[in-house]
């Protein structure tokens, strides 16, 4: 597969008022494929929310090379075709609804973008299809929950058709319903529909059916790798005050107790095939 985001050597710093510089992130490298599923976690202050930034153009490179669809965010000529190849989703849903009908606000993108009225239509109708929010087109989304507001969100991001969605904790506050929602449409954007998907969690079990997770701390990347591959490594996760899904913790436990049973599962199925084969 070809390369959706190219990072080379990407340092970021922030000044701060007094002149002191803050390093975000040092050096990193990282290639993302056309229609991989991408889960980024650390805990806060790792650099991963700076990183998201980086992917979007809503932060520039203090050095290095960021490259979206092929297009150097530096350059600002770029910035156009980049926001339309790349949208962003960010935590709080409440800061992204800017209209009072959730058809309307799902428009607001596509309006922006120039699209003809009629297309601007079809669009909106299909992107609250993809999200299962259809029947709810002609509601106030201050009277949603927090689960289906995301995903008026993320139906807003969609309606521009982008390539490539990057969600900085779309879920750090919702309640589990609202989870489980949100990263049911995740999923499905990338299965479904081929959409690269970039999502930054704390969340560890929202990790689990990514294609690739990448670790970070103080600023780099730390471990890369499939689930299966970065969860086993319990000890090191655990030695940069990160957690493992409550199913593989479990599994690790049993183990350091004498059980006989593998230490890298992942979810409770696999956990009840494991000890009821």
């Amino acid at each position: 597969m070809d390369k959706m985001i190219k990072i080379e050597n990407l340092t970021h710093e922030y000044k701060g008022n007094e002149g002191d510089i803050t390093r975000a992130l040092n050096r990193v490298s990282l290639d993302i494929s056309r229609g991989e599923f991408v889960v980024i976690i650390g805990h806060n202050g790792s650099g991963k929310s700076t990183l998201a930034k980086h992917l979007n153009a809503i932060l520039l490179p203090t050095e290095g090379l960021v490259e979206v669809n092929g297009l150097d965010t530096a350059n600002p000529e770029n910035l156009w075709q980049i926001r339309q190849s790349a949208g962003m989703v960010f935590q709080n849903p409440d800061n992204q609804i800017v209209a009072t009908i959730v058809e309307e606000d799902v428009a607001f993108g596509p309006e922006n973008l120039g699209i003809p009225s009629q297309e601007i239509r079809e669009r909106v109708k299909e992107a609250l299809r993809i999200v299962g929010m259809e029947e709810y087109a002609n509601h106030a989304p201050h009277l949603l929950s927090g689960g289906q507001k995301q995903r008026i969100a993320i139906a807003g991001i969609i309606a521009m058709r982008p390539q490539c969605i990057i969600l900085d904790e779309p879920t750090a506050m919702l309640d589990p319903s609202g989870r489980r929602e949100v990263m049911e449409t995740i999923t499905r954007l990338n299965k479904d529909e081929g959409i690269t998907i970039v999502h930054i969690t704390h969340f560890m079990d929202e990790a689990v059916n990514a294609d690739r997770i990448i670790v970070m701390e103080d600023g780099e990347i730390v471990l890369e790798g499939q689930p299966r591959e970065i969860f086993s490594k319990v000890d090191k996760l655990k030695e940069i005050g990160l957690d493992v899904p409550h199913v593989t913790e479990i599994a690790f436990q049993l183990k350091e107790n004498g059980v006989s049973i593998e230490s890298n599962i992942l979810t409770v199925d696999e956990m009840v095939r494991e000890l009821c084969p």
